[in-house]
């Protein structure tokens, strides 16, 4: 019996970036899809840019859900996630919409899929602005360094040639099994409603499941804006930012949460998340800080070298 194709969903949560989401669906009609039927649900949060309408007028294939503006990253993707789950789908990609991809990415992805199963795949991720350079991917932990250590000078050059494991894999645009997600449920929105995926991937490995990086899977990705300067908030708004509003890209109360959710121990995150704010308040935090930047960092194929993964 010849074997049909591979069902994937591709999930992704939208809000009043036009113009992004529909240059972000205009590289999806153009990649590979050989040996694959692929559906597209787009969450339009709320959006008042006319989003939804212009998707449906360039992209009538693409499913539509609509939110009321509350649902922010976390709940926008579950949301399309159980949408996607109504159908018989066998794997689920979880994506931004500032991101343009290689043709052959999803092909790629599901290819290692089927290599190696329960493993969750995730793409190489590169700023699209210097394409060379990779985006916020197979971060390691380190208490020492105050949680986990992302790279700040890594390039195409400098990964694994073959696929590797990580203990964490950002949300940008990774494949998950549905089996997965229905084994584990899908991200926790009441603890990060704007940052599900910190906690998600690691959730999954932590049950059993592998997370592989493809470095043959490449996607492309806007650069993070960075976020306002705490110092120049006002008493009542740097209260809430820090301490009130999950949502915050500054929230102290998410990443304790984060930390204890996803480092190896509680304890080691616990000390990683009092380390991380003594590096900040002394100018030595190792994401932002000059000092941060200016750390030695050996390549990524000689760190993951024993987590090269065989084909």
């Amino acid at each position: 019996m010849t074997q049909g194709p591979i069902r994937v969903e591709i999930v992704a949560p939208v809000h009043n970036r036009k113009a992004l989401t529909l240059l972000c669906l205009q590289s999806l009609s153009r990649i590979n899809r050989t040996g694959l039927d692929v559906g597209i649900v787009i969450v339009d949060d709320g959006s008042t840019d006319g989003t939804s309408d212009a998707i449906r007028e360039q992209f009538p294939g693409v499913d539509i859900v609509t939110g009321d503006g509350n649902l922010w990253f976390t709940e926008g993707t579950n949301a399309g996630v159980r949408r996607a789950l109504e159908r018989d789908t066998k794997y689920i990609l979880l994506m931004n919409d500032d991101q343009v991809f290689d043709e052959d990415f999803l092909v790629t992805l599901v290819e290692t899929a089927e290599k190696h199963p329960r493993s969750v795949i995730g793409s190489l991720l590169l700023q699209w602005d210097t394409p060379h350079k990779i985006f916020q991917m197979s971060p390691v932990w380190s208490t020492w360094h105050g949680g986990w250590r992302h790279w700040q000078s890594q390039t195409v050059w400098t990964v694994p040639e073959k696929p590797w494991k990580v203990d964490l894999i950002v949300g940008n645009c990774v494949l998950v099994p549905t089996e997965a997600m229905r084994e584990c449920g899908l991200m926790n929105s009441t603890r990060y409603p704007n940052f599900g995926d910190a906690e998600y991937t690691p959730r999954l490995r932590k049950a059993g499941w592998n997370l592989i990086i493809d470095p043959r899977s490449r996607v492309f990705c806007q650069p993070n804006t960075p976020p306002g300067r705490i110092r120049s908030m006002g008493f009542k708004k740097l209260f809430n930012a820090l301490f009130i509003d999950l949502k915050s890209l500054q929230s102290l109360r998410r990443r304790f949460y984060a930390y204890i959710d996803t480092a190896p121990t509680k304890l080691q995150g616990i000390a990683a998340f009092f380390i991380f704010l003594a590096r900040a308040a002394t100018g030595y935090n190792a994401e932002t800080d000059r000092w941060g930047k200016a750390q030695a960092e050996e390549p990524l194929s000689k760190t993951f070298a024993s987590a090269v993964v065989n084909d």
